[in-house]
């Protein structure tokens, strides 16, 4: 579509009380609107009030909960991934809870971005809990082992 056609179409929506046009012509279309896509204004107020009154009370209980649980040496997630215990789908997983692990052996495997990155015990002891389902996504800096 040539552009004086363009120009000519936005002086003559402008020059009327229409508030959108829209004109075809072979494969080429052009839609010209004096009204932006975003969404109204008024709904933002309403979602600005309502957050405040929501975040006050219950956001330190949750955090105060999960910390006192984590007794022992934490293994957290290096990465944002989903989380795998086992090598390939049938396989046995790397480690079960009450096994003996030594520094450097393989607790989980963690794919990122289609890469599977091997997670290594930083310590020898015993898993005391493995905190992550097989398959669930995790994020970083989460915990998923405790080993005593």
């Amino acid at each position: 579509m040539d552009i004086r056609k363009v120009k000519k179409l936005i002086e003559l929506l402008e020059a009327s009380d229409i508030a959108e046009i829209e004109i075809h012509e072979g494969e080429e279309s052009v839609r010209i609107s004096r009204h932006g896509t975003l969404p109204p204004p008024a709904a933002a107020p309403v979602a600005v009030a309502a957050t405040p009154a929501a975040a006050t009370a219950p956001a330190p209980e949750p955090e105060e909960a999960k910390e006192p649980e984590l007794e022992g040496h934490i293994i957290r997630s290096p990465m944002v991934g989903t989380f795998y215990r086992a090598p390939n789908p049938g396989a046995k997983p790397f480690v079960t809870e009450g096994q003996s692990v030594k520094a450097g052996d393989t607790l989980c495997i963690i794919e990122a971005m289609k890469i599977l990155n091997q997670i290594e015990s930083d310590k020898t002891g015993v898993v005391k809990r493995i905190l992550v389902e097989n398959g669930q996504p995790v994020e970083y800096n989460q915990p998923l082992f405790i080993i005593e």
